[in-house]
């Protein structure tokens, strides 16, 4: 990944960063206002936060990027697998029925320009996609619970629905959240990716120590990646664990749900 500010307080992937059209970016936790377990850069809008920390955290994200967001779409997400399309229509809507079209959304797709799409994030995994050939763009939520319900593919093969989207024609991104060596689980949560067809042996671990295992939200998401048919040459993967790297990026399993979100997103240039 590569730093947008001096600060490295915000980032962006190198893959996606190549291409002039686009905008994007993640967040750490270093750099804005907010105070005690929601320090600093918080942008967790649904969280209890001041508002007034929220507002200044977010003017300096979209003060930092290359080119302003006509709007910011941050879905209220729910760990599920519900798809908006965000089009003219959302885009030319009140700002009541912009957020009634979010609730319950974990993953955004859209074509119109100037629309940042965002995931909101503190261990899940934000994945953004490009169709650079369609000029399509996309972002999930997968925490194990879209994960295991294949968000990933579900939000590719709506793209392909939609507007024709090949793998062939998709960059991919995985940005910051938790690795397998923090991502303990309980055997519930492991026959579910079991029964769900996973294949075990490549996304977990048992930990003799422990008597428990460890799955891999990274790989099982990159798998969905190359079953539509992205090459291995168009994924990025940050590679940066957030429940290791807490001190550095948000993270509900150390710091509780009463905490800060990063932020990750996607924009095509106006």
């Amino acid at each position: 990944m590569i730093a947008l500010t001096e600060d490295r307080s915000i980032e962006a992937f190198r893959l996606l960063s190549a291409c002039e059209e686009l905008c994007n970016f993640t967040t750490t936790r270093h750099g804005g206002v907010s105070k005690s377990n929601y320090a600093s850069f918080n942008l967790g809008i649904y969280g209890n936060d001041d508002p007034e920390c929220l507002r200044q955290n977010m003017e300096k994200l979209c003060s930092a990027l290359p080119e302003r967001p006509t709007l910011m779409v941050i879905p209220h997400q729910a760990h599920g697998t519900t798809i908006e399309v965000i089009d003219e229509t959302f885009v030319n809507a009140s700002a009541e029925e912009r957020q009634l079209r979010i609730e319950d959304k974990d993953a955004l797709i859209t074509k119109e320009k100037g629309v940042c799409l965002c995931v909101t994030t503190a261990d899940c995994i934000p994945l953004l996609f490009y169709d650079k050939t369609h000029g399509v763009i996309a972002t999930a939520h997968a925490g194990w619970r879209g994960t295991v319900q294949r968000i990933a593919k579900k939000t590719l093969e709506r793209m392909h629905e939609l507007y024709g989207t090949e793998g062939k024609d998709v960059l991919a991104c995985l940005g910051p959240g938790i690795s397998l060596a923090g991502f303990e689980v309980g055997d519930e949560v492991y026959l579910e990716f079991a029964n769900a067809g996973f294949p075990m042996e490549r996304i977990s671990e048992w930990k003799r120590n422990s008597h428990k295992y460890h799955i891999n939200l990274w790989i099982a998401n990159m798998l969905q990646f190359k079953e539509f048919g992205i090459p291995d040459k168009q994924i990025e993967l940050s590679g940066i664990c957030t429940y290791l790297r807490y001190q550095d990026y948000f993270s509900a399993r150390r710091m509780g749900i009463e905490s800060g979100r990063a932020l990750t997103g996607i924009m095509l240039k106006c």
